[in-house]
C-alpha cells in the first residue's frame, strides 16, 4: 500500500549549477589557463563551456535553449549548499529543486562529453530521468 507522500510528484527543477574545477581568482584564471596548454590542468565543463579565452557560442545558445536558467561558478565561489553536496568533487552539473541539490553529472562523465554541449545536454537530460526528476512546467 502506498502512502500520500508516494504520489507526491517530485519536485521541479529551479536551475541547473555547474561548478568548474578552477578558482575565480585572477591568479587562479591564469594558473589554470597556462596549466591547460601545458597539461596539467584539466576541466572538462570548462572544455565545453569556454574556447581559448571566453565563452564558446555554442555553448551560449545550448545554454539558452535549457528549460532552466544555467549557472556556473568556480570552485572557490559555489553556492555553500553546493559545496556540501559536492564534496569536493569537481567538475560536475548539479540540479537546484526545491528540495534541496542533486548531482546530476561529475567528472567522469563529463570526460566523456568530449567538450560536446550535445553530448552534456543528453548526459543531463539522462540524469534528471534516471532520478525521477521532472522539468518545470512550460509558463
Amino acid at each position: 500500500m502506498s502512502s500520500p507522500a508516494d504520489d507526491t510528484p517530485p519536485s521541479p527543477i529551479v536551475r541547473l549549477v555547474g561548478v568548474y574545477d578552477a578558482d575565480s581568482t585572477l591568479r587562479g584564471e591564469v594558473t589554470y589557463w597556462i596549466g591547460a596548454r601545458l597539461g596539467r590542468a584539466h576541466c572538462s565543463l570548462c572544455d565545453i563551456t569556454h574556447g581559448l579565452a571566453r565563452e564558446r557560442r555554442e555553448w551560449k545558445v545550448c545554454r539558452a535553449g535549457l528549460p532552466v536558467r544555467f549557472d556556473t561558478y568556480h570552485r572557490d565561489d559555489q553556492p555553500d549548499a553546493i559545496r556540501v553536496a559536492l564534496d569536493g568533487v569537481v567538475p560536475a552539473v548539479v540540479a537546484e529543486t526545491e528540495a534541496g541539490v542533486v548531482i546530476l553529472v561529475g567528472p567522469e562523465t563529463l570526460d566523456e562529453c568530449a567538450g560536446s554541449t550535445d553530448r552534456l545536454v543528453t548526459a543531463i537530460e539522462l540524469a534528471v530521468d534516471n532520478a525521477g526528476m521532472r522539468w518545470p512546467n512550460p509558463q
